[in-house]
Formats: C-alpha cells, sequence, structure tokens
C-alpha cells in the first residue's frame, strides 16, 4: 500500500488514470472535406463559369444541389466519432483504496500505480492490476474478452502469454466485480491498461470505404474527362465553322453540367436513407449510409459468438442418471431419479426467476428455467423442501451445499465441479439402489464429463447425503458423499443461425466465428450451425501471435474458428482477409471488439448487449442482435447496389444519347438542337425523378444466388459500358430523327423544339428499360414500381406543358406544336421501350 506522498509522486511519474483523447476534426473542416469529390469540382467551376457569362440559373442550382450534398455527408460524419467519449465512460467514477493504511475513496483519475485496491460485488475495477486477496472474487469481463460468463478469480500465477480471459489472477480497467470480495494492487493506469491499448488502437485504425464510394470517386474523374473532352471537340467545332467564341463556351459548359449527373451523390443518398429505413424495420439500424450498400459487397463476416450466433442464455441440454445420457427433451419426471436431480438442481440453487425478471447467475437459472419448463417451479419446489443451512460456493472448493427438510429426514444436497465432487463421492445412486461407488463407475462418470466438455458443454455434478439431524451445515460434512447424475448446459445456437449460414454459404460469404470463449465451446457451436467442418479448421488467438503478417494471410484461409482472442489479433486477422481482396463485415458487442469494427469496411455492433464503445465505431447496429439480421442486410445492401446501379445506366444512357444528338448536329454542320435551358429542364425534372424511382425499385432474392462482387470492379464493365452507349445510341437516334422532322420545315426552333420533346420523353420511358438487365416489357415486374410510374407521369405532365402552354413556351425557348408533331413526338419516345427490350432479349439469349 502507498502513503499519501508516495501517491502524489507517482501520480507525476504516471500521470492520472484517464484516457487521452486525439484532436478532433471541426464540423467546418468535415463540411469542406465534402467537396474534395473531383466531379464536384467540375461542377463548382462550370457554375463560377456560367455565372460569369450570365447563366445565373445554371451556376444557381449546381451550387444549391452540391450544397444539400454537403450538408447531408457533414450529418452523417459527425454522428459517427464518438467511440473515445464511450471508452472515458466505461471508467468507474470513484475507487476505494487503502493509503496510510486507511480505507479511502477517491476519484477514479487520482488511482495511480501501486495503489491497493478494495473491491466488493458491484463495483467498477478502476484500473488494471494484480490480485493481493480474493474471496469467492467473480469479474464480468465480456467487454473486454467477450466471454459470457464471470470469471473465478484466484491468487495462482497464470501461465506466461495467457489469453487475458485466463489470466485469473489479475483484474481489468473496465470490468466489474459480480460475486465476492478481493484487494489488488495497481500495475497500470490510464492508457496502459488493457482499455487503454483498445483506445490506442481506435486512434490508429482508419476506418474503410466502400467499394461504391471508391467505384464513384473513380467514376466521377473518368465520366468528368471524357465529358470535357467532348465539350473541347464542340466548343472547337463550333468555333472553326466561324460561330461566336463566348456562344461556343456557353454551350459547351451548358452541355457539360448536363452531362454531368451532379443530382447522382444526392440520388445515392437518397436512395441509402430509403435503404436504411427499410433495415431499420429489420432490426439493422444503419449509422454511416455507405454501409447499406457495403454490406452487398461483403465476402468475408467474421461474428462474434454469444448473442449473435447463440441466444446469449444457458439452457440445459442433456442429464446424466442410472449411467445414461439423457437428452432434455427426453427427460421423465415419473423416474425418480431424474425428478430427484431436477429438484436437487433447484434447491442447491440461489437464483430466481420471478414474472420473467432472471436474477442470478446464468448457469443456476438454466436449471429453475428447466424446471419451469418440465412444470416444477423452484418457488414451489423450495416451500416444500425448506433450506435449513448453507455453505456458499467458494472458487477454492468448487462447490455449494444445501441442507433441507424432506418429510422426517435431513438432507444434504452438493452441486459442483465433476472432479471435486468426485473426490468426496463415497456410494453412487442407480435406480431404488445406493451401493458404494466403484473405480469403474468414477471411470465412467469422467468418461461422460470428457464427452460432455467436447461437445461444449458446461457440466455440473450433483450429489445428497442423508444428516443425522437438523444441524448447521460445515465443510466438513462436504464428504462421503452420494453420487446423484450430471447436468450439462450451453449457451445455445440462435434457431435461425443455421439457416443464415447456410444462405451466407450458398451467396458465396464465408462466414467466420471470432470468440473470447474456450475453443472447445466456440467449436462445438459451430459445428452445430455449420460453420465448422472439422477440428483442423480451430485454433487459438495464441497460434497467430508468433506469425508475420504475410504468414497470416495464408493462414486465414485455413481456419474457420478463432478462440480467446485479443483485440490485435481481431484486427489482424481482419486486415489479413482485407489484404487477399476481401470485403469484411465484422460483428461484435464488447469494448475489445470496438478497434476491429472500425478496421473492417463493415462494422455490426449488437445492439442489446453491445457496450456503447462497439455501437459507437460500428456503421451498423443490429437491434436484435441477431446473425440472421445480417444475411438480410446483405440481401438489402445487394439490391441496394443494383438499383444505384441502374440509376446511374440510366442517367449515363440518357445523357449520352444527348451528347450524341449534339455532336451529329455539330459534325453535320446542324443548328444546335438545344437551348441551354432545356439542358437544365432535363437534368432537374426528366432525369432525378425516375433515377430516384429506380433506386427504389422493389427487392428481389435473386441477388443471393450470386457471388459477391470482386473488391476492385469498377461499376464501368464492358457489359455496363455497352448497354450504356447502345441505349444512348438508340434515345440519340430517336432524338435527332424528331430534329431533322422538324428541322425540314426550315424552322431550326421547331426542329430544336421536337428534339427537346423527344429526348424528354425518351428518358421518360427509359426509366422502365433500366429495371433490370433482363427484358421486362411482357412481365409482372414492368409494373411493380409505383415510383417509376408517378415519375413517368409527372415528367409526362411537365413536358407536355411545356410544349403546349403558351405561357411556358417564351421561358423554356420553344415552338409550338400541332396534334401531328406531338404525336411523333411521342411515338418516336416510346419507339425506345421495344428497342431497348429486344436488345436485352439478344444479350441474355446469348
Amino acid at each position: 500500500m502507498l502513503t499519501s506522498l508516495q501517491a502524489r509522486k507517482n501520480q507525476e511519474i504516471y500521470g492520472f488514470n484517464e484516457l487521452v483523447e486525439g484532436k478532433k476534426k471541426s464540423m467546418i473542416q468535415i463540411f469542406l472535406e465534402q467537396f474534395k469529390d473531383f466531379l464536384v469540382i467540375i461542377l463548382i467551376i462550370a457554375a463560377i463559369v456560367s455565372g460569369f457569362l450570365g447563366d445565373a440559373e445554371s451556376a444557381a442550382v449546381i451550387f444549391i444541389v452540391i450544397t444539400i450534398n454537403a450538408i447531408l455527408g457533414t450529418v452523417q460524419t459527425v454522428k459517427a466519432e464518438q467511440s473515445l467519449n464511450s471508452l472515458k465512460q466505461l471508467s468507474a467514477p470513484e475507487a476505494k483504496v487503502i493509503r496510510d493504511g486507511v480505507v479511502i475513496q477517491i476519484p477514479s483519475r487520482e488511482v495511480t500505480v501501486g495503489d491497493e485496491v478494495v473491491i466488493e460485488a458491484g463495483d467498477c475495477i478502476p484500473a488494471d492490476g494484480k490480485l493481493l486477496e480474493c474471496a469467492s472474487l467473480k469479474v464480468d469481463e465480456s467487454a473486454l474478452t467477450g466471454e459470457s460468463l464471470s470469471v473465478e478469480k484466484s491468487l495462482e500465477e497464470a501461465s506466461e502469454g495467457a489469453a487475458l480471459g485466463d489470466q485469473t489472477n489479475k483484474v481489468f480497467s473496465g470490468s466489474f466485480s459480480t460475486y465476492g470480495r478481493g484487494t489488488f494492487e495497481v500495475t497500470a493506469i490510464g492508457m496502459e491498461t488493457e482499455v487503454g491499448k483498445i483506445a490506442k488502437l481506435l486512434k490508429t485504425t482508419s476506418e474503410k470505404r466502400t467499394p461504391l464510394q471508391i467505384n464513384l470517386d473513380d467514376f466521377g474523374k473518368k465520366l468528368s474527362i471524357i465529358i470535357l473532352v467532348f465539350c473541347a471537340i464542340l466548343f472547337a467545332i463550333n468555333v472553326i465553322r466561324g460561330g461566336s467564341a463566348v456562344d461556343a463556351f456557353l454551350f459547351a459548359v451548358a452541355l457539360a453540367v448536363a452531362a454531368i449527373p451532379e443530382a447522382l451523390s444526392s440520388i445515392v443518398t437518397i436512395v441509402l436513407s430509403f435503404g436504411t429505413q427499410k433495415m431499420a424495420k429489420e432490426h439493422a439500424i444503419i449509422r454511416k449510409l455507405q454501409a447499406v450498400e457495403g454490406l452487398g459487397s461483403v465476402s468475408i463476416i467474421c461474428s462474434d459468438k454469444t448473442g449473435t450466433l447463440t441466444q446469449n442464455k444457458m439452457t440445459v441440454e442433456d442429464y446424466y442418471v442410472d449411467g445414461k445420457r439423457i437428452s432434455v427433451a427426453d427427460i421423465n419426471l415419473d423416474d425418480r431419479n431424474q425428478k430427484m436431480l431436477l429438484n436437487c438442481s433447484m434447491l442447491c440453487n440461489d437464483s430466481t426467476n420471478t414474472d420473467g425478471q432472471e436474477i442470478g447467475d446464468p448457469t443456476e437459472t438454466a436449471l429453475i428455467n428447466l424446471g419451469s419448463n418440465l412444470g416444477m417451479e423452484a418457488a414451489m419446489t423450495r416451500e416444500r423442501y425448506p433450506r435449513m443451512s448453507e455453505v456458499p460456493f467458494d472458487s477454492d472448493r468448487k462447490l455449494m451445499s444445501t441442507a433441507h427438510v424432506f418429510g422426517d429426514r435431513y438432507v444434504m444436497v452438493a452441486k459442483g465441479a465433476v472432479d471435486v465432487l468426485l473426490r468426496r463421492m463415497s456410494h453412487i445412486r442407480i435406480g431404488d439402489t445406493v451401493r458404494e461407488i466403484t473405480d469403474e463407475d468414477q471411470m465412467q462418470i469422467e468418461i461422460q464429463n470428457l464427452e460432455f466438455s467436447r461437445d461444449g458443454l458446461r457440466v455440473l455434478a450433483f450429489a445428497y447425503k442423508e444428516l443425522d439431524g437438523e444441524k448447521e451445515l460445515s465443510i466438513e460434512d462436504e464428504e462421503g458423499l452420494t453420487f446423484l447424475g450430471l447436468i450439462a448446459m450451453m449457451d445455445p445456437p440462435r434457431e435461425e443461425s443455421k439457416a443464415a449460414v447456410e444462405e451466407c454459404i450458398k451467396a458465396g460469404i464465408r462466414p467466420i466465428m471470432i470468440t473470447g470463449d474456450h475453443k472447445i465451446t466456440a467449436a462445438a457451436i459451430a459445428k452445430r450451425i455449420g460453420i465448422l467442418k472439422d477440428e483442423s479448421e480451430a485454433c487459438e488467438g495464441a497460434v497467430i501471435e508468433e506469425m508475420s503478417d504475410e504468414e497470416l494471410k495464408d493462414f486465414v484461409e485455413k481456419i474457420s474458428v478463432y478462440a480467446r482472442v485479443s483485440p490485435e489479433h481481431k484486427i489482424r486477422i481482419v486486415r489479413a482477409w482485407q489484404e487477399k481482396g476481401n470485403i469484411v463485415a465484422m460483428t461484435g458487442d464488447g469494448v475489445n471488439d470496438a478497434p476491429a469494427l472500425k478496421q473492417a469496411n463493415i462494422g455490426v455492433a449488437m445492439g442489446i448487449t453491445g457496450s456503447e464503445v462497439s455501437k459507437d465505431a460500428a456503421a451498423m447496429v443490429l437491434t436484435d442482435d441477431n446473425f440472421a439480421t445480417i444475411i438480410k442486410a446483405v440481401e438489402n445492401g445487394r439490391n441496394i447496389y443494383q438499383n444505384i446501379k441502374n440509376s446511374i445506366q440510366f442517367l449515363l444512357s440518357g445523357n449520352f444519347g444527348a451528347i450524341l444528338a449534339v455532336l451529329y448536329a455539330s459534325i453535320a454542320g446542324l443548328p444546335v438542337p438545344f437551348a441551354p435551358v432545356h439542358l437544365l429542364f432535363i437534368n432537374l425534372l426528366t432525369d432525378s425523378l425516375p433515377a430516384i424511382a429506380l433506386g427504389l425499385e422493389p427487392h428481389s432474392k435473386e441477388v443471393m444466388k450470386q457471388k459477391p462482387r470482386p473488391m476492385n470492379e469498377s461499376i464501368l464493365t464492358k457489359q455496363y459500358l455497352l448497354s450504356i452507349g447502345t441505349e444512348g445510341l438508340s434515345i440519340g437516334i430517336m432524338t435527332m430523327a424528331a430534329f431533322l422532322i422538324g428541322y425540314r420545315s426550315g424552322d431550326a426552333i421547331l426542329a430544336s423544339t421536337m428534339a427537346f420533346g423527344t429526348l424528354c420523353t425518351s428518358r421518360l420511358v427509359h426509366g422502365f428499360n433500366c429495371k433490370s438487365s433482363r427484358p421486362v416489357l411482357f412481365t409482372k415486374r414492368f409494373f411493380n414500381n409505383i415510383y417509376l410510374i408517378g415519375a413517368f407521369l409527372i415528367g409526362l405532365v411537365l413536358i407536355t406543358g411545356v410544349l403546349v402552354i403558351p405561357g411556358l413556351q417564351g421561358i423554356f425557348k420553344v415552338a409550338s406544336l400541332n396534334m401531328g408533331q406531338l404525336l411523333t413526338v411521342y411515338g418516336l419516345a416510346l419507339l425506345n421501350l421495344p428497342v431497348v427490350q429486344l436488345l436485352k432479349w439478344i444479350r441474355n439469349s446469348r
């Protein structure tokens, strides 16, 4: 123990017991970062040029669109980075320490190295340290290790290099005592504790960008360059032909603004936002919008075991009575020994379950829950056989004994570890007979215990002893016991986990289990649900400790289950898969999971059992803590990505059609087919609504039959570009056909009006072509998107209004069309539908 003077000196040397926070970006910095995108920079330049040349409307529209986008991006980012604040909240506010020989209470930040800290049941542990005294101390370290059960502590030295969960002679900051009491000497504070190391990992771990973010950046740069080249060519053609340089430049800028889909980022954001609403209804809260799409690319899911794949509730699986293993489903209460074992398990038990409120150790509540399921309530059993005396459980004896009144007899019931109780047995009960226990009996019990352990089951042995009369129990009474039976239990898999894992594998996604639990327990669960095929696919974290990152990259492919892992191990496993070109989703609930959640492409935290730290580090939070929900989210992600691709295809093929029409007119020496205001109208009204509607296309289960797309696969694949090219060509041909029909009358404005009307209507019709890569014209799917039908009708009303309402004709620089010309516009636009559907049919037939 320290004196007050020594404590002050140590505080000067080691600093205060608190986590240090790194410098954070201001909201202004985050807002300005939203304008870094190459496509956005091109649009800003175009807006400035438009403003200088007198086209204030175009400039205003562009600035409004990109500002809204930047605000949306800022709001998403500001919500995300709160991990360290949550870590700070884990620290105990106060601690009891012995200084100058007296127990005093101090703020936990003043605890220093060398302090002797006193802990009792319910206390948060303020720092890392080594136990000096330990009286039946149990500590919940689940936030750090992921292990579901409290750890029994002892003064026995842990082996060198033992995993955190196996260091039973030490306690760690961020955990809390659930039973017993003890004292420990502080060995590490602040950033040097295990929680501090996690905080350091969080600061040095960078969040991964999703494939769509990478793709859109790459796509934006390529698209901008292509469009700028087109505009430069058109500008040069117009100037060479003797046109005004200023007019030619203004038109080139207008065409660039029309060709660059500046609404694309907003459309993607809106589609992703709708996706988050759908997923929230299915128990997945999305904290970072891009995660919606990123889920669709996932090829590896690293999942925690407890609560995600399992029910996070200990449940009795088997009995061992009368020398036989009996499944819980086959327990027969007409059998005297089976009923006696059930009674004993509820009597030698301190837990309660009142109106669904469970209080007590998870293994004990499992025993009384079994009684309830079999129609025997613990409260009634305890009333019938009242407890007279007890010797409580302690970690040295590893057993518990209680004495009860059985009619006119006094009976002691003992419960504990199999190896401990076996040493105290003198008799065994088989059927109605009680006889002396033999070596063969003991060997049979040990074999059965081993079999249970291999199946990942936690085993308790039960014995009893008749007492001479009512008495106060002592440790000496725990000898000469009669063996009654074994009860084996586990945290069983969720019913839906097996089906979810199966669907996961069918979709080309590999599920990996990473847990703080023991290897045997983890492997048993993994086998049941289909993650593990062979024992050789399971290993402990210590195995990868000495491996280099290069060796680990080769090793991860052979392993499906990792047990007893540290936060550093989790990050290394995730990173190894990423370096092999995979998109990795990582689930977790503890503080120890936070760095790996941040390192993963998609971090998935548990909403019920998860710590605030893990939720803050994650991109998605499961409100039902269920692995099956992740698979639903992957399906949603894949559908959303497909819908976004359809929206992009719609925008680009329409824009390409417009560019082809302008290019043809310039090369053929014809007048410019569109005024800048036409291009602005197309961009704002006939583009945006159908593109958003395509993003909300109803989802299909077919996407789960496909393999995850490669991490480096661009949106602009050869097949995708071919589709955009052919569909754009069709729109361009129809548009120029309308222009030439109008131009035959010798009126350039009429020709421009017909081209403008045909291009607008063609793009509205083209929305139905972009629903699928397959032809949908004569299928139910053609009419299944009410948003697209709505967008088509609104767009048709708007363009018809512009073409026929005299008051709008001057604003939009269009001529009045007669009925024949209007029908020509609609007919040419509608012709795009069968033409493109036929092209799709030919392509799919091949």
